[in-house]
């Protein structure tokens, strides 16, 4: 069925809203892929807060116009499945490097972070990021290693002078 004039201008409208808002995009082909499995990845797409979307070529090449992805303009060749990740850069990675171990027949064809284009292969370096708390708790540890060094300085003159006597008394018991 046609797309009347009115609804690409809507599909273009929210693409153009989400790739605004996004940190990172995956572009995959997808021929081969039962429906079932591609909504188990939409399904999965949503729990990780990943945007995935099913667009012609010519509207994701208008909707990517003006944003951070427009450098995967010219790439935008074949069937493909979008997906942007809305919450963390890693996010769309993990979505995607986790459904091509079960289903060989999704092939990465674009990824983009921050405006610049990566190889394909560099889904799997995406994937790998951490997530926002995962992030988080990594500066949290950095930030309390110094006081923790501090506070293990600090006490250790009474840990060995209390180590020292406890030793003075067991020599004096035997």
């Amino acid at each position: 069925m046609a797309l009347t004039i009115e609804s690409k201008k809507a599909i273009v409208a929210e693409v153009t809203d989400i790739a605004a808002n996004a940190h990172s995009v995956v572009a995959a082909l997808y021929q081969g892929i039962e429906s079932n499995d591609m909504n188990e990845l939409r399904k999965k797409a949503r729990s990780e807060n990943v945007y995935i979307r099913v667009v012609k070529n010519s509207l994701a090449r208008r909707a990517v116009a003006g944003t951070d992805f427009e450098c995967i303009t010219d790439e935008l060749t074949g069937a493909l499945i979008l997906a942007f990740s809305m919450e963390d850069p890693g996010g769309a990675g993990r979505v995607i490097s986790e459904f091509m171990k079960e289903n060989d027949k999704l092939q990465v064809k674009i990824v983009s972070l921050g405006g610049k284009m990566l190889a394909p292969e560099d889904v799997k370096l995406l994937a790998k990021m951490p997530t926002k708390d995962q992030s988080i708790s990594m500066l949290m540890s950095v930030m309390k290693a110094p006081i923790t060094k501090f506070v293990r300085t600090m006490a250790e003159p009474h840990a060995k002078l209390v180590r020292t006597v406890a030793a003075v008394r067991d020599s004096k018991a035997a």
